[in-house]
């Protein structure tokens, strides 16, 4: 350890002016033990502050303050502050300690104000840091998701389903990717317009003789989902799937009129 280096740093000024955390303060004690330099410069920068107490004492705490203040440019520089001179003679060894001992306070002033703005950039830079560790995870998860939604539509038992555009919307399209075993269906709705506010789009399942609608969900948080692909559970012996917009938490029948996607199951 270079003692030298670790004393012009300026902790140990911190240290005896409590601005240090629980966990910084314990390490300067320790060293403190090991050292007698370090120990020793410690005593004398409480030394100091203690003459500064001290010396302030006679004069005019709030002048003091202003010339303080004045050396870490708080205030106006082109403002001269007078000083009351006084009738008995200072005395020479209290005066040079009071200077001293101003300085050293100007010097831990600023030292603190380093120590903040070093703070203040750390923790930018660490929310900076979390920021672009979440961006790098969502593109992973986004990564893995279509991965395992490549295999799901590539597998030779998934049955898929072309749904066409119908007379609301006939340029809409989307596609179902049925996996009977385990009874899930994935909704490709990628070429389905964005749905206005208060409304959503709902999936049903449907028997065609007689004409049987049942809702097999809901594509929920469609604008939030940068795949577009939803899954969802079919239970039933589908013959066919369409989509209808409906208010948002979906209807219990279907709005024919707001038809946008219909495809029947082929060889059902």
């Amino acid at each position: 350890m270079n003692i030298q280096e670790y004393i012009s740093s300026g902790i140990l000024e911190l240290y005896v002016c409590g601005a240090l955390t629980e966990e910084e303060s314990k390490e300067v004690s320790k060293e403190l033990k090991k050292y007698p330099e370090i120990e020793k410069e410690v005593e004398q920068i409480e030394n100091s502050l203690n003459q500064l107490s001290t010396a302030a004492a006679p004069y005019n705490p709030n002048q003091l303050l202003a010339i303080i203040k004045n050396k870490l440019h708080l205030v106006d520089n082109s403002k001269t502050i007078p000083i009351r001179k006084e009738k008995k003679k200072t005395n020479i060894v209290l005066y040079i300690g009071w200077a001293a001992s101003i300085a050293l306070l100007i010097g831990l002033f600023s030292v603190l104000q380093d120590r903040n703005q070093l703070r203040e950039n750390l923790n930018v830079v660490n929310a900076q840091k979390a920021k672009m560790e979440q961006q790098i995870n969502d593109a992973h998860a986004s990564a893995e998701k279509k991965e395992e939604l490549l295999a799901i539509f590539r597998d030779k038992n998934i049955v898929t389903v072309p749904l066409d555009g119908q007379e609301v919307a006939p340029e809409a399209y989307a596609a179902v990717h049925w996996d009977k075993q385990s009874k899930k269906v994935y909704i490709d709705a990628k070429n389905l317009p964005t749905p206005p506010e208060g409304k959503e789009y709902q999936v049903w399942s449907l028997a065609l003789d007689p004409l049987t609608p049942t809702s097999i969900g809901l594509l929920s948080n469609f604008s939030e989902d940068e795949n577009k692909v939803f899954m969802l559970e079919n239970i039933n012996s589908s013959q066919a799937f369409g989509i209808t917009l409906e208010p948002k938490g979906g209807s219990e029948s279907p709005t024919m009129e707001q038809l946008y996607t219909l495809g029947i199951v082929k060889n059902s």
